[in-house]
């Protein structure tokens, strides 16, 4: 049986997100373990007269906003001052230590919203003084009736109709995320409503290639947690190591534009800049490092261009991969080495006492800037004598 949807003919220039979220817990739909009756959430929202200071750790798109509800019953019932942080792990350390004095003398109740996880994005004295609520990714089913309420939301003709197959694509593709799948809702409504218009057609459907048209236009094909995700940064790398500049751009703005945050995509960056051109452009570090630190401080939108400026430089710099040999050799050398590592020879240590000097700590080691040329000494245990980690 297909579900229904009726348009509503409006001036008002609202995403269907915005219009459809509730406002009360009892229309809430959706993290039915967090907001249970009789959970720890839904009797501090219902029924506490103090809220707590919290962080709610969740995807995107699956209901952070309802902190905003306390927010709101704090302000009419004139308690404490709670504020709302989303994105919270986008406050450096800096900005989130400055809260900390004001939610400990319980100026300010803090409630924060991320999608990262909250032990290594916020700070440890600010998160032992909250509480983490878990909010879980919405299920197909769940998205699914969002999808059906909406048939009450919309009132007038022309009816749009869409097909079941089309709704369990949108649903399932949008992984979890209620403000993509109605966003993508909406482009497909909207691209039915107006062929309804043109053909003067009481009812239109939406079909699963429209639906697949609304995906692409939305730009929520990209999963920024699953194989997607990965398979995207590694196009990007390859492209870098292949030094096509063009490519690794493309794919590069595309985890942009999906919502991938961008430092994640600068500490790839940084990784790149060692494993694949090391050596042959010392400066590649220098220039990643640098794309790191100012996506921390700009954050987006302004950081792309310093992404851009690094993707750039990365992929038309000369390559080499004589660091990773070099530390893959090392690594195996000390791991397959059966039984305790070699000492180091006396001469490389340190002599701070008589008893040391007595047993030759120190003893016959040439200090180099003594010398007009390299000095030739062993600085490998005795055993290792000769061995090359480093490519010639």
């Amino acid at each position: 049986m297909s579900s229904k949807i009726k348009s509503k003919q409006s001036s008002e220039n609202i995403p269907l997100a915005a219009k459809m979220r509730p406002c009360d817990l009892e229309h809430f739909v959706g993290q039915s373990q967090a907001i249970k009756k009789n959970s720890l959430l839904y009797n501090i929202l219902s029924f506490s007269e103090k809220v707590p200071s919290m962080i709610l750790w969740g995807p995107p798109g699956c209901g952070k906003q309802l902190a905003n509800l306390a927010t709101n019953d704090m302000k009419m019932l004139r308690r404490n001052t709670i504020l709302f942080l989303d994105e919270i792990h986008r406050f450096n350390k800096l900005q989130q230590d400055t809260l900390l004095p004001y939610v400990e003398n319980g100026t300010l109740t803090l409630i924060g919203a991320t999608t990262e996880n909250p032990s290594f994005h916020v700070n440890s004295a600010l998160l032992s003084r909250c509480r983490v609520v878990v909010l879980e990714k919405l299920s197909v089913d769940v998205i699914g009736f969002i999808f059906v309420l909406i048939y009450f939301f919309f009132k007038h003709s022309p009816t749009i109709v869409m097909e079941d197959e089309a709704l369990d694509m949108l649903a399932g593709l949008t992984d979890g995320d209620a403000r993509s799948a109605l966003n993508g809702l909406q482009l497909a409504w909207e691209g039915c409503l107006a062929q309804a218009t043109e053909t003067q057609r009481a009812v239109s459907t939406i079909t699963v290639d429209i639906v697949k048209e609304a995906l692409q236009r939305s730009h929520i094909l990209y999963d920024k947690t699953g194989k997607e995700h990965y398979n995207i940064v590694s196009a990007m790398i390859k492209s870098l190591r292949g030094s096509d500049a063009d490519a690794a751009l493309y794919w590069m703005v595309r985890m942009l534009e999906g919502g991938e945050n961008p430092l994640f995509i600068a500490r790839r960056l940084v990784i790149f800049a060692s494993e694949d051109i090391g050596l042959a452009d010392p400066m590649a570090l220098t220039q990643a490092v640098s794309t790191h630190q100012a996506c921390h401080i700009l954050g987006m939108p302004e950081c792309a261009l310093n992404l851009t400026h690094c993707v750039m430089y990365l992929a038309q710099a000369s390559k080499s991969a004589s660091v990773l040999k070099a530390l893959t050799a090392a690594r195996s050398c000390i791991r397959q080495h059966m039984g305790p590592q070699p000492s180091v020879p006396l001469h490389l240590r340190n002599s701070s006492t008589k008893l040391q000097d007595d047993l030759g700590y120190a003893k016959g080691y040439k200090y180099p800037p003594d010398y007009n040329s390299p000095v030739k000494q062993d600085y490998l245990p005795p055993s290792l004598k000769g061995t090359k980690f480093v490519p010639s």
